[in-house]
């Protein structure tokens, strides 16, 4: 028996579209205490959120994760565009880690938005470059994310910290929830680096914040080194590794959103407040608090500077993703506690 299929009108710059939607009525995310969250009001979420939305996420390469049975069944990613994309949704050529190239989505109007709802999307991976040149970020990421003992409480004040740190080198943070237990903080750079350079920038900035908070927050890649502090995953700042974008939901019951905040909010932050059913509403009243972030972008080059500093006194290169090249500098990826001497070199 065909699926129902209802047709949405969404208004874009250039008019209205029709964009079909079909199985209105399925859970995409069960609620705990109440009505699950069906496609067609997800639908509806994307299309009240679409300006801030595409204003952070939009004419870039992004990856849709996506799910076609909700969220209780299995996901997977979505970089190509897939059989049948309209012409209405873009898509751009982009180069991979291992040096592969290959079109990539580019989201850049409402109706681009509603069709990867109807495509199943649940969380949307944006790129930190714009489609107009992906090789070069937009954007500095640092991804602070809560270990086993620590939680939001512990992340609030390292992200105050970071952004002291990040005000010394020059630039403006902006902060929001990820959507789960940690928090992500980005500064908009002109994009003179590629991501190799920023990444590196990011590695700075983690460790000065180390230095300054060596009990709470970490720089170790491997997860048996870190013990209960919040690590700085500065490998977010590679190419092609992304976060879930904001105002983005996630896979989780309830559907918490990855919701930009005003630091004055955030001692007082809880992310379970922020579903796809609060966010309209915050917006209405608030606005976004990411409206303004690319009304000056930053440089790098003072944190740059630490990063040569922090080179010249033995401090090089940090681990690699596995699904990276093996990088120049790169340590050996083995843990620690396999450590022996002829793959530690």
């Amino acid at each position: 028996m065909a699926s129902e299929r209802v047709t949405l009108t969404v208004t874009d710059a250039d008019g209205d579209r029709d964009v079909a939607l079909s199985s209105p009525n399925r859970i995409v995310w069960p609620v705990d205490d109440g009505d699950g969250i069906t496609k067609a009001e997800y639908a509806d979420y994307a299309q009240q959120v679409a300006e801030p939305f595409l204003a952070a996420n939009g004419h870039r390469p992004v990856s849709l994760e996506r799910f076609r049975d909700g969220i209780e069944g299995e996901g997977f990613f979505s970089k190509n565009p897939p059989k049948g994309t309209p012409d209405f949704v873009e898509a751009v050529t982009v180069t991979y880690n291992s040096g592969r190239r290959h079109p990539q989505i580019v989201l850049t109007r409402p109706s681009a938005i509603v069709w990867a709802v109807q495509m199943n999307t649940v969380v949307f991976h944006p790129w930190a470059s714009l489609a107009s040149d992906t090789d070069n970020p937009v954007e500095l990421r640092i991804d602070l994310d809560p270990q086993p003992g620590t939680g939001i409480v512990e992340a609030v004040v390292a992200a105050h910290e970071l952004r002291a740190v990040l005000h010394e080198a020059g630039l403006e943070a902006f902060i929001k929830t990820s959507g789960n237990r940690g928090l992500h903080v980005f500064c908009p750079i002109v994009p003179e680096w590629e991501f190799l350079v920023v990444r590196h920038a990011v590695i700075a900035a983690g460790r000065e914040l180390e230095r300054r908070m060596p009990d709470r927050v970490t720089m170790n890649w491997w997860k048996e080194e870190r013990g209960e502090r919040i690590f700085v995953d500065f490998n977010q700042a590679n190419r092609d590794r992304t976060m879930a974008g904001a105002y983005s939901p996630r896979a989780k019951r309830g559907a918490p959103v990855s919701t930009p905040i005003h630091w004055d909010e955030l001692d007082e932050v809880d992310p379970q407040r922020f579903t796809v059913r609060t966010i309209p509403a915050r917006l209405a009243e608030l606005g976004d608090p990411w409206a303004e972030m690319q009304r000056a972008p930053g440089r790098i080059d003072t944190l740059l500077k630490w990063w040569d500093r922090d080179v010249e006194n033995g401090l090089g290169e940090l681990s690699f993703p596995p699904e990276f090249p093996k990088m120049p500098g790169e340590p050996p990826r083995v843990q620690p506690s396999k450590k022996v001497a002829e793959n530690w070199d």
